[in-house]
């Protein structure tokens, strides 16, 4: 309430106070949207207790209360496994499918799905071979683009395992530039332009059902 009235009392002083007393009102009524449209949120599925399932959990709520936003952003920890990677791979593996699916039910489930599209990608790779019981930040890896507006498939080229293709002797090749993946997300779904974004062009796909 304090903020409500200390904007509420700039309008009339002159167009900077008024343009101020605007936008302020306009992001303490978008938080009032935030706060209130969640809590009529309701689901049959039922997401894992883990923090990338109660992310994506926290994403279809707000979705699916149409506030008009159209980037998310979540993470899943735990993959920097310089050790005891065996052990433990397999469970982040497992938490992160069964959070995208249940996330992609739950949307469907409130006829939300049409217009989603998620990207799952990695902030480094690993190196091909082992430390003992783990692997060292290494270049090269996957992405995943998932959702109804997605055609499917292998899109570049699946790295060569064979050695004398490795870079520096110890990672993967790179078949395709990330910032393509972006470019491609940025362009063909969001309508944006890629190049200041990415700072530059590079190679895209076309993973998009009407492309």
């Amino acid at each position: 309430q304090i903020f409500k009235d200390m904007y509420g009392q700039a309008v009339g002083s002159g167009p900077v106070m008024d343009y101020l007393s605007r936008t302020g009102m306009d992001v303490l009524t978008g938080a009032d949207l935030i706060k209130v449209a969640p809590q009529q949120y309701e689901s049959t599925v039922e997401y894992g207790d883990n923090p990338i399932a109660q992310s994506l959990r926290d994403v279809a709520r707000v979705h699916t209360a149409n506030l008009g936003t159209r980037i998310f952003y979540t993470q899943q920890g735990g993959y920097d496994t310089h050790a005891n990677q065996l052990p433990t791979q397999p469970g982040l593996f497992r938490d992160l499918s069964r959070a995208v699916n249940d996330f992609f039910t739950d949307i469907e489930e409130h006829d939300a799905d049409d217009n989603v599209v998620m990207l799952i990608f990695s902030e480094f790779g690993r190196r091909i071979y082992d430390n003992g019981s783990g692997t060292d930040h290494g270049s090269g890896g996957g992405a995943y683009l998932v959702g109804k507006p997605i055609a499917g498939g292998l899109y570049s080229e699946y790295p060569s395992l064979d050695r004398d293709k490795w870079e520096k002797g110890e990672d993967l090749a790179h078949t395709i530039d990330f910032r393509g993946i972006y470019g491609t997300v940025l362009e063909q779904w969001l309508g944006l332009e890629a190049s200041p974004i990415v700072y530059g062009n590079f190679e895209q796909i076309n993973p998009f059902r009407s492309n």
